[in-house]
């Protein structure tokens, strides 16, 4: 007979399957890669162990600080625009939970994840470290100016809305390299957008889709509230 926790964890696998084949795979993601990284990260790793039944729903969840964990869709779909073929460099900008960033671990050979605020960043590196995360590197620090120690990156990917795309972000792209990032003239909503590095000087910019991310903060962003 299997025993509580057994059948706890059987459940949740469940519920994940579900969740990718209703709200991923569901409404167009088809990337196999992305659909495969969602399947072996368990979100309610992520989760307050409060909230873990809900782990599965397609909705973002308050992860303390102010932040939430974004929703799953959002997340697979994201990961997908920077269209990635496995093994790459990755920047992510606002770690939060680490969801994110565990998924795209799946695929990329390297992560840098950037948060400004330093209890989710210790937070997030904890569970990294427990999971076995080695390939990713959590930093804390202002993510509007990126990481430039370890640039260029193939990919970055930018889990707050922004005002504009920040230069700084732009000059860390290696030549083909894709940078998905929310933007918006408000804070309340934004467009995603794909800006492809074509030369040292040429970008081009796509807009993907319509989103509502909390505020990008920083100096190449939102100012910090008062």
């Amino acid at each position: 007979m299997a025993t509580s926790d057994e059948k706890g964890s059987a459940d949740l696998t469940a519920a994940r399957e579900r969740m990718i084949a209703r709200d991923i795979a569901g409404r167009g993601v088809c990337d196999g890669r992305v659909l495969a990284a969602m399947r072996k990260v368990a979100r309610e790793a992520f989760v307050p162990e409060s909230l873990r039944e809900f782990a599965y729903d397609d909705t973002p969840l308050p992860i303390g600080s102010g932040q939430t964990i974004s929703q799953p869709y959002v997340v697979a779909f994201m990961i997908e625009a920077l269209q990635l073929d496995g093994g790459e460099k990755v920047l992510e900008i606002g770690t939060g939970s680490g969801y994110a960033a565990a998924v795209l671990a799946e695929i990329a050979g390297e992560v840098t994840t950037v948060e400004r605020l330093h209890p989710l960043a210790d937070r997030a590196a904890d569970i990294f470290t427990e999971l076995g995360y080695r390939h990713i590197h959590v930093q804390r620090g202002d993510g509007t100016l990126g990481w430039p120690a370890h640039a260029p990156y193939d990919a970055i990917v930018v889990t707050a809305g922004g005002p504009q795309v920040p230069d700084a972000l732009k000059q860390q792209l290696a030549i083909g390299g894709r940078l998905v990032i929310p933007i918006g003239a408000g804070q309340e909503t934004q467009e995603l957008m794909r800006v492809t590095r074509r030369s040292a000087t040429e970008f081009d910019a796509e807009e993907i889709g319509g989103v509502r991310f909390v505020p990008l903060i920083g100096e190449q962003g939102w100012p910090a509230a008062s």
